[in-house]
């Protein structure tokens, strides 16, 4: 993004200051600095894109430690497109060679290897090896191509997500495949942290495989590669997320679901919901289950709570202070009485696991995918 966009963008705000309060990152009970705010961050773009200062490690700091997630602008009464400021001023930081260590080591394994865990691509399909999964690049075909993510493929918590979406799709009767060692990192988080041309890059070989394997329709696990397939690929094919796609199933099969006696507190993704407005089909699932209670947290729907996963924030730890926001959502669960706390994107599952091992909860609080507790009672 050029400096004259970003100018355009920050002139927008209109400095009313009600952003403040909408974003996350001011309930970690840090000490409070306006540039730390939406609004801080916003003047100074500004001022960077006018050349009135340069950057320093402050702004610097600061613009990075936004987690992408759009609360903010959910309050804005200008309308002003906050996220694309703050990864438009980051895409400007990388093209200066300034990115923080551990994000710079990210998008380096992101271009080697294909993902950002530093893990061999031939190592991507392994939680499918005991699983009997058809995989295109064996000459397998299926009807929906499960395009698994990253997370889901190689970190050893997330991978209970894929495993669980295999079986309970298995149950459901549906005809799907994975691109094996051919499927790359979807580049979400990529263009999030500012890196335009390796997303390009990743983006232009992905779409290769799904035009050679003659992919039809695609199922993410991950809202953010949801995201990014949805609203910034261009496919011809229609893209869903898991939850949209297995709720008519189970609508329909309603009998195959055995009872769940748990109190659960459902917990939406910042990707999946304010980004992409899906808010209603992970607790229609949830509701389906026969004995399950559906609890709610304070914070829901447009207003969910952030858990820090987006925008790069994985590899990326916040230069602020103060207790992470997944403390704050498996702390409410415990007031709500919570036994399981469930959610659909697998950075919040990750998050939220480290969250409830922290706070000493991992006896009264269990964390699941939505795949989870459908494996558990699908008949």
């Amino acid at each position: 993004m050029r400096r004259e966009e970003l100018r355009a963008k920050a002139e927008r705000c209109v400095r009313c200051g009600l952003c403040i309060a909408s974003c996350p990152l001011a309930r970690r009970g840090a000490p409070h600095r306006e540039t730390s705010t939406p609004r801080g961050r916003m003047l100074m773009i500004r001022k960077l894109a006018e050349g009135e200062v340069e950057a320093d490690e402050l702004m610097f700091g600061e613009i990075w430690d936004c987690t992408t997630c759009r609360e903010c602008e959910m309050s804005c009464p200008a309308r002003v497109e906050i996220v694309e400021a703050v990864v438009g001023t980051r895409s400007i930081f990388v093209e200066e060679g300034r990115v923080p260590r551990t994000g710079a080591r990210a998008l380096e394994s992101v271009f080697r290897f294909g993902n950002p865990w530093r893990l061999p691509k031939v190592e991507r399909a392994l939680w499918s090896s005991q699983l009997q999964v058809k995989d295109l690049t064996r000459g397998e075909r299926g009807e929906v191509l499960l395009f698994v993510g990253c997370a889901p493929s190689y970190d050893l918590e997330a991978r209970r997500m894929a495993q669980a979406a295999a079986e309970v799709l298995r149950k459901l009767g549906v005809d799907f495949c994975i691109l094996g060692a051919e499927e790359l990192c979807c580049g979400n988080e990529v263009l999030k942290m500012g890196e335009e041309g390796l997303f390009e890059f990743l983006r232009e070989r992905n779409l290769e495989s799904f035009k050679r394997y003659e992919v039809r329709e695609i199922v993410t696990l991950s809202p953010h590669c949801f995201n990014a397939l949805r609203n910034l690929y261009d496919l011809p094919v229609p893209v869903r997320h898991y939850t949209q796609f297995i709720l008519p199933l189970l609508e329909e099969r309603k009998g195959l679901l055995r009872r769940f006696e748990r109190r659960v507190a459902y917990h939406d993704p910042c990707y999946l919901g304010r980004h992409n407005g899906i808010y209603e089909e992970p607790r229609r699932i949830l509701k389906l289950v026969p004995g399950l209670e559906l609890l709610e947290f304070e914070q829901n729907r447009e207003r969910s709570l952030c858990c820090e996963g987006g925008g790069g924030r994985m590899w990326v730890e916040a230069s602020r202070r103060g207790m992470r926001l997944s403390r704050l959502i498996a702390r409410e669960a415990r007031r709500l009485g919570a036994e399981i706390i469930a959610t659909s994107c697998p950075f919040c599952l990750l998050n939220i696991l480290d969250a409830v091992k922290t706070e000493g909860l991992e006896e009264e609080i269990k964390v699941f995918d939505i795949l989870e507790i459908l494996r558990e009672v699908l008949s």
